[in-house]
């Protein structure tokens, strides 16, 4: 099984995040689920979502605590709550910054991790470049596709087209595609799912 928690604030789209990347899962023949961590979600206010993605049921239902990967859409985030808390060795980061890891001040953070699982992408400027508005959970999703190979960008895509429709569709599509070619640019990418690898462990 693999778990992702998503951290954001309201009105980013957060839970919006956690629900597309199990609809992406599930496109792929596997199991899914997303829910929010319930409390304010009043604009600006921090937000927690969970997804977790298995080939099996999932029986689970309790938050993550330990998450396989953190996607972090609002960087302000780091000086307010530790987001990075529970991440298993080896994990992945997926960070919405134009900024890097060491412009940021996780330098001595990321020697713990592996640095081919740690990234940052301009999520919110692409949301603004191709959909007019500046939500990054569309670049994220596409993003972390790239950066564990958990889902196919196909399969972000086909969830996009689920969720919205018309021109905002093209354009999430286009900050989709823009964001997966971008991490696929700047990381090493691991062409073996982490569910693959799991099944051989």
């Amino acid at each position: 099984m693999f778990q992702i928690r998503v951290h954001g604030r309201g009105g980013q789209g957060v839970v919006t995040a956690s629900e597309m990347l199990s609809v992406a899962a599930f496109e792929e023949g596997r199991h899914a689920q997303a829910f929010p961590s319930f409390g304010s979600e009043r604009t600006g206010a921090p937000v927690v979502a969970f997804c977790r993605i298995s080939d099996r049921e999932i029986r689970l239902r309790e938050p993550v605590v330990e998450p396989d990967a953190i996607i972090i859409q609002d960087p302000t985030l780091l000086h307010q709550i530790d987001v990075f808390a529970g991440l298993k060795p080896g994990g992945y980061v997926l960070l919405n910054s134009r900024h890097s890891i060491e412009e940021l001040g996780l330098g001595d953070l990321a020697k713990n991790f592996d640095s081919t699982r740690f990234c940052t992408l301009p999520a919110t400027e692409l949301g603004l470049k191709h959909v007019g508005r500046p939500i990054p959970n569309v670049p994220l999703i596409a993003g972390f596709a790239a950066l564990s190979g958990t889902i196919r960008l196909e399969s972000v895509i086909m969830a996009i087209n689920e969720k919205f429709k018309g021109k905002v569709a093209d354009g999430n599509i286009a900050a989709a595609t823009e964001a997966y070619e971008l991490v696929k640019e700047m990381m090493n990418p691991h062409p073996t799912s982490p569910l693959k690898e799991e099944e051989h462990a």
